[in-house]
């Protein structure tokens, strides 16, 4: 299992009108915490589609518990529970500056190989520096 923490402030802009972050950018609050979690493996998206492979989103689902607020730190704790094949599926846990969970989240992404448009393995690269959490 590979677990890493990152933090993000909720910006006035993210906000609804009665202050509360707008449930739609929580997805982008998951895509914030998974790239700084394969950032941290040595891994970018940017590498990974310049090598052939690109990572869409095939599924996610978000569950609200209590509201992010204006001006909040809220950190983002995101595991990989299991070694990716052509699937990789992270969880989310988030936390306000109390460190009350508010929101959890999974997102399910798929390995697609760019130039045949088709379902792939995960980059060698990639499987060899997370292969090191599950052993």
């Amino acid at each position: 299992m590979y677990t890493h923490s990152t933090k993000v402030r909720v910006r006035y802009g993210e906000t609804d009108q009665m202050g509360y972050v707008y449930y739609g950018n929580y997805a982008e609050y998951y895509e914030v915490a998974r790239v700084e979690m394969l950032r941290s493996l040595g891994m970018d998206y940017a590498s990974m589609e310049s090598s052939g492979v690109m990572m869409p989103v095939l599924e996610l689902n978000c569950k609200y518990i209590k509201p992010a607020l204006y001006d909040q730190e809220i950190t983002i704790k995101t595991t990989i529970q299991d070694l990716p094949g052509v699937r990789i599926h992270f969880k989310y846990e988030l936390f306000n500056q109390a460190e009350e969970l508010i929101n959890i989240g999974t997102t399910t992404l798929v390995f697609v190989d760019m130039v045949k448009n088709r379902p792939c393995s995960p980059p060698e690269n990639f499987m060899e520096k997370l292969k090191v959490f599950f052993n």
